[in-house]
């Protein structure tokens, strides 16, 4: 394995699970299904419990501060993502972010207008988009290669003309894993007028992303899966959300962060989102000269980046070596998020209990991914055994994967 960038040992002690009797010796491989969270994160969000659970914004001075808590939450997210903070609205989750979003969407659309969407998409960023076409909506899918998973830019070409409106897709898939060219499909995108929608959520765990640089209208991804509490983030453009209808009360009308998200999650963890913030700067201080960016966010991205392919390529290269399993997306680690799906003979699942044995913990099924599955020539009944791990991984982790793989996939 290369050289790291970040002392694994540093940064697990950023993160209280690593401390707990109950977690340790094992090895965590399920984080496409949500992360640890960061120390950052769970002190931000003891302390509003402790000291600002009240109605924020009022005339009092602990709802005062727990307003500017709140809006300091908005103000490090939108920062991290080198936009400003009008930019950003937190929901619920991403599934409910999604679906308000799309319902505001067909308030806007016309009938004859199109929408591209793809089968590479967990369920919540496809069907509340394809059930648009009730509303005479086109919707014109953007098909996976049936072999690997790959979307293919070149495919796009066939389905753009001066009818489409919108393009939802994800950044990377949750199964296939493939990072996605975001900023060349979002340039393909304005050459027609058209928008894009882009489902982060399998890829911010692995950096938040730069998006004045990616170009995108709308960028969604979920906290929890990014060292932060349980909710969805969605970051739109503001002059786009400006012309979606509002969803929300009618007398919020003028209040851009109540328009889209009429069902607000948890005020303690709009504030504590801040943490998640203050965690990547204390990854790109741990990463210290050895990696290069123009803020401490594209430095802490460019270090987990690294560390990632350094603790990706030994799995897969594992894998290619296997011929008793698929690997499903690129065998290439820099084009890849560290989501590693492999179809399997036997149940998915019985493997994921058997590696247990090892104290690894890892998942099996479709992952909402239900279409994906069909597209790959795989069950979704059946589904996929996924791993997935993040910068907080230890090589000796991946090699203890490799070699429980290796006595318990038949």
């Amino acid at each position: 394995m290369t050289a790291l960038p970040l002392d694994p040992a540093l940064i697990r002690a950023e993160f209280p699970a690593f401390a707990q009797p109950n977690l340790d010796g094992w090895a965590f491989f399920e984080n496409a299904g949500g992360s640890y969270p960061a120390r950052q994160v769970i002190e931000k969000l003891t302390s509003y419990y402790v000291t600002h659970r009240v109605q924020p914004y009022g005339f009092y001075p602990a709802s005062r501060e727990a307003g500017q808590l709140m809006d300091n939450g908005y103000r490090r997210i939108a920062q991290a993502l080198n936009i400003n903070q009008d930019w950003i609205h937190f929901g619920p989750s991403t599934s409910a972010n999604t679906y308000v979003l799309a319902h505001a969407f067909a308030g806007w659309l016309k009938p004859g207008d199109a929408i591209i969407v793809t089968n590479q998409d967990h369920e919540a960023n496809s069907g509340a988009w394809r059930r648009l076409a009730e509303r005479g909506v086109v919707v014109r899918e953007w098909g996976v290669d049936k072999d690997t998973g790959h979307l293919d830019p070149a495919a796009l070409d066939n389905l753009l003309d001066s009818h489409v409106r919108a393009i939802c897709f994800p950044h990377a898939s949750n199964i296939v894993g493939e990072i996605n060219p975001v900023a060349e499909i979002a340039r393909k995108a304005k050459s027609f007028g058209a928008v894009t929608v882009v489902d982060g959520v399998s890829y911010a765990p692995h950096g938040l992303p730069d998006l004045l640089e990616l170009g995108c209208d709308v960028y969604l991804f979920s906290a929890y899966k990014v060292y932060g509490p349980h909710q969805g983030i969605m970051a739109i453009r503001p002059s786009l959300a400006a012309e979606l209808p509002n969803q929300g009360h009618f007398f919020n009308d003028t209040l851009p962060r109540k328009r889209l998200t009429p069902a607000g999650p948890d005020h303690a963890q709009i504030a504590a989102s801040a943490g998640i913030a203050d965690y990547l700067e204390r990854v790109a201080v741990l990463a210290g000269n050895g990696v290069e960016g123009k803020t401490m966010f594209h430095r802490a991205h460019a270090a987990m980046r690294a560390q990632e392919v350094a603790l990706l390529t030994p799995l897969l290269d594992y894998v290619r070596s296997k011929n008793t399993v698929r690997l499903i997306g690129t065998p290439d680690a820099s084009l890849r998020a560290l989501t590693v799906s492999l179809a399997l003979n036997e149940l998915p699942v019985s493997v994921v209990d058997r590696l247990t044995r090892h104290r690894i913990m890892a998942a099996g099924g479709n992952f909402y991914a239900w279409r994906l599955c069909q597209a790959l020539g795989i069950n979704p009944g059946h589904g996929v055994l996924r791993l997935s791990f993040t910068h907080y991984t230890t090589p000796a982790e991946v090699t203890r994967l490799i070699e429980a793989l290796d006595a318990e996939i038949r």
